[in-house]
């Protein structure tokens, strides 16, 4: 098989960890086997690939939108390093508040499976970024919303030692105690 598939503390977040074959021409490796991914209960359709790139110290996030416009999300970092953060803003989940963060990178080549029901977002830590990530669902501009990334409530170690560089959208995100529940239901 030519994933190794690691169940991360918040239920349905996964980290996917390729089979990287390599030798002095440089290195092969799938980033994405239905088959195998289904085998191992993401049993997800993907409709939709992005790639972005940005520069060191941005922090995007977090982001998400809500029902019946939910992604599942799919995340790898092609170009050099990110801290990558899921959130569990499922009301009713047992781990409702929770976030995982793991560092993605183009050397570990590690992908992160964020499952409808979680915010999303990153934080650069070298001269710039290029990530991939496929999405269960297409973008919906109505739909998208987000929570401050500094939000108290959440409290997200995100190991930085810097004023992160921010949208002004996500400068001016709701903490999670001033949205609307009933939207994540």
């Amino acid at each position: 098989m030519p994933f190794e598939f690691e169940k991360l503390e918040l239920e349905g977040v996964v980290l996917v960890k390729p089979k990287v074959f390599g030798d002095n021409r440089g290195f092969f490796l799938e980033s994405y086997k239905k088959s195998d991914f289904y085998n191992n209960g993401i049993e997800v359709e993907f409709n939709q690939d992005n790639h972005s790139k940005s520069s060191k110290n941005v922090l995007r996030g977090l982001h998400y939108q809500i029902k019946p416009y939910e992604q599942a999300k799919l995340v790898r970092c092609v170009k050099g390093r990110i801290f990558d953060v899921a959130v569990d803003i499922r009301p009713q989940s047992k781990t409702f508040k929770k976030y995982v963060k793991v560092e993605l990178s183009e050397d570990n080549k590690q992908m992160l499976y964020i499952p409808q029901g979680f915010a999303h977002g990153f934080v650069v830590l070298s001269d710039s970024v290029e990530i991939l990530y496929k999405a269960s669902g297409e973008y919906n501009p109505k739909a998208d919303r987000g929570i401050l990334w500094s939000d108290n409530e959440i409290n997200i170690d995100w190991e930085i030692d810097f004023c992160p560089v921010l949208s002004d959208k996500d400068k001016n995100q709701p903490k999670l105690s001033e949205i609307n529940l009933e939207e994540l239901m």
